[in-house]
């Protein structure tokens, strides 16, 4: 394992600590080597060890239970795994460890070296590496005898397998059904083993032989090979809570030891069943939700009698959501910062956006600011994505899929009028019923937005119209008139849209394409007389409030029809005659000349 000199300054700690980390440097003054904790090399180093940990989890009760079969090729293996843990404890006072507080990655040396030797975990490691049951047999020259628990201390370097899979538990590419699985697996066959070789090292260590589990059974067991098997019957049959009783305990060690050991299976069986339990209810939970919806579904339509056609929408709809987990995608979306989230979007719909026919031409900063509002959605085979006589809130882009226009003939049959592909625009213009013809993905905008981000930038909001205008020459509707519903684009302060409003609804374009107004309808009060000249009376009669209308004989015909009259001129109320309709402003006076 390579251990590399680190150097490490306090702004470069500040700005990339919190980010992979990798080798680094200290202080030159300090002259001190440091190993990173999260570093490939320092990782295979665990991965080694965790292979000595699981035989250690073997052998260390197998060697306490069976002292004659420790041969010497054990007794040297045990101690070279013995030298690895020791090489093990004396790096731990080079790795680097990360600051809770601050979260930093702390690379002094003397602050690693106290903050390992006043854990208790320092005392431990070196407890379980000292091979103590082979010194003090090697001194004493005695069976080790209660002794050998000593050896059981090596079984706390097991904390190693709990926090790989700790690791591997919170890394997505495991999966986390199967390490769960395998971590209740090696639970259970360690626990039976260690009880195994806990019965085992009772038998062979109580006085009288012939009144212990085994020996009641068995004469002159000590020889036998297979005193382990018939240990781990017994312990399987406990551990499952079967007892056939054909091995029980005998003596007052076996039974104290017994009811310790049901009662762990106690706990581990319900940690078990527990996890098993949670695990499938997890993989199972989205299948549950769906079919409780439809059901809920069905209940609704038989209960309202809804028509067969608006229940397989219904369905189709609810299935789709659960198919594609489309409320779970927004779920992660909402959860991330606004910057992030942006970015995301950007990534995924900028490029469909740009090749809209709409937003063709206009800066990329607009485009930044709608796709960051946008929110994607799927829509089944023949779902209604907006209703003919629905006012339409959003606008939709295609991104995958296809939609058609419709509309309603007189007699009620539905006219084909268009088809829109991807990168291909719906809800702009009505009054159409837009249904996909297959799975179709949309990103939808609401005019809302649509308005904030236009607002402010007049050149823009112009390329937008003189491309929709450019769009409504193209089609060959002739029935019904085509409203611009994003014609909340039109800034009223700008000069420039009013004209392509104008130019827009010009009749001698198409008469059967009529754009509406992108301008709020101006309120004025009209009257029947002119301002009183002698200034005591400002407005002689009441006025009539009303909505100021297109265009100047428009609002001739409308003083004739409120006040009898045909009218000559129209006047400010200083007196000023009215020329262009375009020059009155919202909540203006005017008087008509008779």
């Amino acid at each position: 394992m390579a251990i590399l000199p680190v150097t490490m300054s306090p702004t470069m700690a500040a700005r990339s600590e919190l980010l992979r980390p990798a080798f680094g440097k200290v202080s030159p003054s300090l002259g001190r080597f440091v190993v990173n904790p999260h570093s490939c090399s320092y990782r295979w180093w665990h991965m080694f060890l965790i292979m000595l940990v699981l035989y250690l989890a073997w052998a260390s009760p197998f060697e306490l239970s069976m002292e004659k079969a420790a041969s010497v090729a054990l007794v040297v293996t045990d101690l070279v795994v013995d030298v690895f843990f020791a090489i093990d404890i004396s790096i731990s006072f080079f790795v680097a460890y990360r600051d809770t507080s601050t979260g930093l990655l702390i690379t002094d040396r003397r602050k690693i070296t106290t903050r390992y030797l006043k854990q208790p975990c320092f005392a431990l490691d070196v407890a379980s590496t000292i091979p103590l049951q082979i010194i003090y047999q090697f001194v004493t020259g005695k069976r080790q005898g209660l002794w050998g628990l000593l050896n059981l201390l090596r079984l706390w370097q097991l904390r190693c397998v709990s926090k790989l899979f700790a690791r591997v538990e919170k890394d997505i590419r495991f999966s986390y059904l199967w390490t769960r699985l395998i971590k209740l697996l090696c639970v259970t066959l360690f626990a039976l083993h260690f009880a195994a070789c806990i019965y085992l090292w009772m038998a062979f260590n109580y006085k009288i032989k012939e009144l212990t589990w085994i020996g009641s059974q068995i004469h002159s067991f000590e020889d036998r090979s297979f005193c382990y098997t018939c240990a781990v019957y017994w312990s399987i049959t406990t551990l499952a809570t079967v007892g056939y009783g054909d091995l029980h305990a005998t003596n007052i060690g076996e039974m104290l030891f017994s009811i310790a050991f049901m009662l762990f299976n106690m706990g581990l069986t319900s940690y078990i069943i527990g996890n098993i339990t949670n695990l499938v209810a997890r993989e199972t939970s989205n299948t549950f939700k769906m079919r409780d919806m439809v059901q809920r579904v069905s209940e609704f339509r038989s209960m309202n009698q809804l028509p067969e056609a608006m229940r397989e929408q219904m369905l189709a709809s609810v299935q789709l959501r659960f198919r594609t987990e489309e409320q779970l995608q927004q779920e992660v979306l909402s959860e991330l910062p606004k910057a992030v989230w942006s970015g995301v979007m950007k990534y995924l719909f900028k490029s469909a956006v740009e090749s809209c026919y709409l937003f063709q031409g206009v800066s990329d900063g607009l485009i930044v600011q709608l796709v960051s509002k946008m929110k994607a959605k799927l829509f089944p085979p023949k779902a209604n994505v907006i209703l003919e006589n629905e006012t339409s809130m959003d606008c939709y882009i295609i991104i995958s899929g296809e939609v058609e226009a419709l509309t309603t003939l007189a007699d009620g049959t539905e006219k084909h009028v268009k088809r829109i592909g991807p990168r291909g625009m719906a809800g702009e213009i009505g009054p159409f019923t837009i249904r996909s013809r297959r799975l179709t993905h949309v990103v939808r905008i609401s005019h809302t937005h649509l308005l904030q981000a236009v607002w402010p930038n007049t050149a823009d909001g112009y390329i937008m119209f003189s491309n929709f205008i450019q769009y409504l020459e193209s089609l060959k509707v002739q029935t019904k008139e085509v409203a611009f519903v994003s014609g909340h684009l039109c800034n009223e302060n700008s000069t420039v849209l009013r004209r392509a409003t104008e130019f827009a609804v010009d009749e001698s374009k198409d008469a059967t394409h009529k754009l509406l107004l992108c301008k709020e309808p101006k309120r004025v009060v009209i009257h029947e007389q002119l301002p009183n000249e002698t200034g005591t009376t400002l407005y002689p009669s009441p006025g009539k409030l009303v909505l100021l209308p297109d265009s100047m004989q428009e609002l001739m015909k409308l003083s004739e029809k409120k006040f009898g009259k045909a009218a000559r001129g129209i006047l400010t109320v200083e007196g000023a005659e009215v020329e262009d309709i375009e020059v009155i402003r919202d909540g203006d006076h005017l008087f008509f000349s008779l």
